[in-house]
């Protein structure tokens, strides 16, 4: 015996088939309407070569061309300091004061050992003459005047010698007042009144203006491009240059210590500006050359890589933006130096960069300067 449907199923199944039909062809329908998403109009700038030097920075001291580092010439206890730190001075001003007292002593007692044998040579040349006379007369023999002849040239030697003493020892006096010997500016004073000093202890510094080098260490990895007359420039903490120059020197010797070479600029300080022993940057030119520029505004940094959009055209006649990795240099103004990932020509997107993913459509719009 066959089981039969009831009635109304094979209505209910031509009703759920109809409806299935016609969902699938609405949703058909829908997806073919469905517009594409529309390009993003996005600011543009053209890439631009501009020529770049290529720098390093350093850190240089500045040392006077024309600095005289006074040291004594003799022991002693400073008695009196003349002058201060930064007082000008001119050749032959007194600077310092050492105890003499000792050195005249021993000037005094040559004085007084010369005045014996000037004494002595008195008496001598009396004697002398006495012999000379007595022996033209022929009372005293050639013996006689042959030793009066003697003593005198032997006193003579003496006042002589002990005159050369004197004129040592006087010498010697006058080191005891230090003097400066070129005019300029006196540096720092490390000793005091009362301090012993000995001839290689630095008394002060006696400093040129005008006229000073900077001295810029290298590193070795560096030193196969220094050239002679190579541009060299100061510059502040902004990076404004505030004095122009030149390579002038170059150490054929390799500091032990650093491992670099040292290299000398001539710095003209007509303003007085710059300081003996300043520290200050130095930048080395190597060279220049033509690189690319791009807007900061235009490059966004992430994890510590820099990145930018450059609009490209597609095969459709339409422009699609690429997000490109970049390496970038120093900063000239309101542009980035590119060193790699960017060209000269190539369309940089330079506004809504934040709503763009690799590979979206840009209708890109040249922006000014």
């Amino acid at each position: 015996m066959s089981r039969r449907l009831p009635v109304g199923a094979p209505g209910l199944l031509f009703l759920t088939l109809v409806l299935l039909i016609v969902s699938w062809g609405c949703a058909r329908k829908d997806s073919k309407a469905a517009p594409a998403p529309q390009a993003m109009p996005v600011k543009v700038q053209t890439a631009r070569p501009q020529k770049v030097n290529e720098t390093t920075e350093y850190v240089a001291t500045l040392k006077s061309r024309d600095s005289a580092v006074i040291m004594p010439q003799v022991e002693g206890q400073i008695t009196k300091i003349f002058v201060h730190s930064g007082d000008r001075v001119s050749t032959g001003t007194p600077l310092m004061q050492i105890d003499p007292a000792k050195q005249q002593a021993t000037v005094k007692s040559q004085q007084d050992t010369q005045a014996a044998a000037l004494a002595n040579l008195k008496y001598a040349q009396q004697q002398y003459d006495r012999a000379s006379n007595l022996s033209a007369a022929g009372v005293v023999s050639k013996q006689e005047f042959d030793q009066a002849k003697s003593a005198l040239d032997a006193a003579q030697a003496q006042v002589q010698a002990l005159g050369a003493q004197v004129r040592e020892q006087q010498v010697q006096l006058h080191y005891y007042r230090v003097v400066s010997p070129s005019s300029g500016v006196v540096g720092d004073i490390p000793v005091h009144v009362g301090d012993r000093v000995a001839v290689t202890s630095p008394l002060t510094t006696v400093d040129k203006p005008g006229s000073l080098e900077a001295y810029v260490y290298v590193p070795i990895e560096r030193a196969p491009g220094l050239k002679m007359n190579m541009p060299v420039d100061l510059v502040d903490g902004s990076g404004n240059a505030i004095a122009h120059s030149k390579v002038s020197f170059i150490s054929p010797q390799v500091d032990n210590t650093t491992q670099s070479v040292l290299v000398k600029a001539r710095i003209s300080n007509q303003k007085d500006s710059l300081r003996q022993s300043q520290f200050v940057r130095a930048r080395v030119i190597w060279g220049s050359q033509e690189s690319p520029v791009v807007p900061v505004l235009a490059v966004s940094r992430i994890g510590g890589q820099y990145f930018a959009f450059v609009a490209e055209a597609d095969s459709k006649g339409g422009y699609v933006a690429h997000q490109k990795v970049l390496k970038v240099g120093q900063i000239i103004g309101n542009d980035y130096v590119v060193v790699e990932g960017i060209k000269t020509g190539d369309k940089v997107v330079i506004s809504g960069t934040q709503f763009l993913i690799d590979g979206t459509g840009v209708v890109p719009q040249e922006s000014g300067t």
